[in-house]
């Protein structure tokens, strides 16, 4: 096989499988060739990638020694990415009804879900995640997009118990918008106990639900590992109740007569700031 065939076929099967360590000989009994060429297909590939800002390769060596692919966005791109939603949702034509606002385009749009998740696994790409777990309904294409950078499954959270199911454990919560007691419902197949997770969600009041989705985790003896949101409530009425998250948007005012909405860049850039490259070859 040509060099140029192999770096496609390489390209393809990293772009295909994150996160998953595959030995060299694999490689090399795929591509019929020797692993001094496996290795400069490597190189050229993981050249590529932190040059296009989509991730990179990690390598390592020894009897166990092979590489994986880790997707990475790097921190101009995400600055772009994350102003630019800043923007979209400045439009006043999205203020519904009792100061909402409409964000079922971003959500159902599957580029913007695409770079969403990969700027989340960006942040996430150094932790140790086996399952991506958010509430139902909204926050499911977000808990996708990035569970499929991570390569990991997605775990929902729902309201009610389903019959086809099993068994469940239920929490009773505190909403901290509302005050109200909710209730929330994970089946006890769906999550092994003692795994790592990271929790996505589309919005944040105060943090009542993902408060709420870290009390029921504990009954697995889970791990949250990571919290995103892609959309913070900035209302200095509410007390938050959750500290430790990244949000991608921070919507601060929503003014009905004026048909105004005051949208800012969330925490993230400045949290991972610093993340100006993809990280060196281990």
């Amino acid at each position: 096989m040509k060099r140029s065939n192999r770096l496609v076929v390489l390209s393809n099967f990293f772009l295909e499988n994150p996160r998953k360590h595959t030995q060299l000989p694999y490689f090399v009994s795929r591509l019929e060739t020797t692993k001094a060429s496996v290795s400069e297909d490597m190189d050229i590939i993981d050249e590529v990638f932190r040059r296009e800002g989509i991730g990179y390769l990690q390598r390592t060596t020894g009897a166990g020694g092979g590489v994986k692919y880790i997707p990475f966005s790097i921190h101009e791109k995400n600055k772009v990415f994350i102003e630019k939603l800043c923007q979209s949702l400045e439009d006043p034509a999205r203020i519904l009804p009792g100061g909402y606002l409409y964000m079922s385009d971003l959500l159902g749009d599957p580029n913007t879900i695409r770079e969403i998740g990969r700027v989340f696994t960006s942040a996430f790409s150094d932790k140790d995640i086996d399952v991506v777990v958010t509430v139902a309904t909204k926050g499911i294409p977000l808990a996708y997009a990035v569970a499929s950078f991570l390569n990991v499954p997605v775990v929902i959270v729902r309201r009610d118990p389903k019959v086809t199911e099993g068994s469940s454990v239920s929490i009773n919560y505190v909403s901290g918008s509302s005050k109200k007691i909710q209730t929330m419902v994970l089946p006890k197949r769906s999550l092994p106990e003692g795994s790592n997770v990271c929790i996505v969600d589309d919005f944040m009041k105060a943090g009542g639900t993902i408060t709420g989705m870290k009390n029921l985790l504990e009954e697995f003896d889970a791990t949250v590992q990571g919290i995103g949101v892609l959309a913070e409530a900035d209302d200095e009425e509410e007390e938050r109740v959750i500290d430790d998250y990244i949000s991608l948007i921070k919507i601060s005012n929503v003014d009905i007569k004026k048909k105004q909405i005051d949208v800012q860049v969330g925490n993230y850039l400045e949290i991972y700031k610093t993340n100006g490259q993809s990280p060196k070859n281990e």
